[in-house]
């Protein structure tokens, strides 16, 4: 009898793990991770789940600007991996603008999860801006930045007075909105620089536009509103149709009508995500 009220939980003992067997330490090799991981050196193979994911990687389309031209959603972010690199290997730079701490009141109290805001971009025309809620900072900021890759989108840049040297500031004049947020972005003389806020910059930096006089109003210390309103306002350059685009326009083929036969004969790709490893 003496031995039944031993110390049963706690601090380990014989199993080797965190009281109670939470860790599943001991001799099962370390800790939490069920031996799932894989060593940097074993990176997976793009496998496209996608129609347009297909054509990329075999190669029939040649540039981000082919699919922006159709205009086909773009639902997976190895394909802008694929054409910009990814990030900090190649072209394509990535940076956390801000992780904040958001709350919900439940029943059982307060629920706190983290939002992560992430940028994007190539420093050459094409930028993109992801938001993402985790229970973890580390699953915010990783979810935040594919869904930037995803929201990737090009950004017109032109001349202010005479068209010399390359295009480096915007094309005229833009406004963008978020909230109560309202920036506008003016067109600069080469060399003077981006005039603005540092979010406002970064976004602008990012995009590949050196010079550019910027106005704002509103709350723009609220940083997601701001750097929404200023990301708005980039993604609507191409809508405007000034004299240097009045040229005819010859239609082509969608990729999908194009390359059909490719497509038909390319074998079926099953998911390998949660839906098969549920149903």
């Amino acid at each position: 009898m003496g031995d039944r009220g031993g110390f049963r939980g706690g601090f380990g003992g014989e199993r080797g793990g965190r009281g109670r067997g939470r860790g599943r330490g001991g001799d099962r090799g370390g800790g939490r991770g069920r031996g799932r991981g894989r060593s940097d050196g074993e990176k997976e193979d793009w496998v496209p789940v996608t129609k347009l994911g297909r054509l990329v990687k075999a190669g029939k389309i040649k540039s981000l600007e082919h699919i922006y031209l159709f205009s086909m959603p773009i639902k997976e972010y190895e394909i802008v991996d694929f054409f910009l690199g990814p990030p900090g290997a190649n072209k394509l730079k990535d940076e956390v603008m801000k992780v904040q701490p958001v709350q919900k009141q439940t029943r059982a109290g307060q629920r706190t999860r983290f939002k992560a805001f992430v940028l994007v971009g190539d420093f050459d025309g094409h930028v993109g801006l992801g938001v993402k809620v985790g229970k973890e900072v580390a699953n915010a900021i990783r979810g935040a930045i594919l869904a930037a890759k995803l929201g990737v989108v090009p950004v017109r840049r032109g001349y202010w007075g005479k068209k010399i040297g390359l295009p480096h500031t915007v094309p005229n004049k833009i406004h963008g909105k978020c909230g109560s947020v309202h920036i506008r972005l003016v067109p600069a003389p080469r060399g003077t620089g981006i005039v603005a806020a540092p979010t406002s910059k970064k976004i602008l930096q990012y995009a590949g536009i050196q010079d550019c006089f910027t106005s704002s109003s509103g709350s723009s210390a609220t940083l997601g509103n701001f750097a929404k309103a200023t990301f708005n306002a980039l993604a609507v350059l191409y809508g405007y149709l000034t004299p240097e685009l009045w040229r005819e326009t010859k239609f082509t083929k969608q990729p999908f009508q194009e390359f059909t036969d490719d497509l038909s004969a390319s074998k079926v790709i099953k998911s390998r995500g949660a839906a098969d490893k549920y149903s």
